[in-house]
């Protein structure tokens, strides 16, 4: 019920600062994007029933695959290499990465400033982080 929290804030006195935290809920009221936290962002056609999406086959393997497979071979060989993304793993392939090595991957939700800002501290020391965000 946002409208009376609004007007009281706008005709509150004195004027001072306020911060308003508003907690949302991605995809309320459709099932499908409820399921999946990590999709339904930015979709192309799909199924509106089941929320499939239908995507025609690749002719070559995608960005993300690739680098998510380089990124995993250097992880091989290099233990200081670690993943982190905001709340988009299939997206930036953190996904596939977290699935070779779930112990170097982090994913700390829909907080992007703060990925950048905990790669950066990791880095100081002598982490190898790849901070995946798009």
């Amino acid at each position: 019920n946002r409208p009376p929290i609004f007007k009281k804030l706008r005709d509150r006195a004195p004027k001072k600062p306020v911060l308003l935290h508003i907690k949302t809920n991605k995809g309320q009221g459709y099932a499908p994007a409820l399921a999946a936290s990590d999709r339904m962002h930015g979709v192309g056609k799909f199924d509106i029933a089941t929320g499939i999406q239908q995507k025609g086959k690749a002719a070559a393997p995608s960005f993300t695959s690739i680098f998510a497979n380089s990124l995993i071979d250097a992880a091989t060989e290099d233990r200081a290499v670690v993943g982190i993304t905001a709340a988009m793993p299939g997206g930036t392939g953190m996904d596939i990465f977290g699935r070779r090595f779930p112990k170097r991957t982090f994913d700390v939700g829909i907080a992007e400033q703060h990925a950048v800002t905990f790669a950066a501290g990791m880095a100081c020391e002598g982490l190898k982080t790849f901070c995946c965000i798009y």
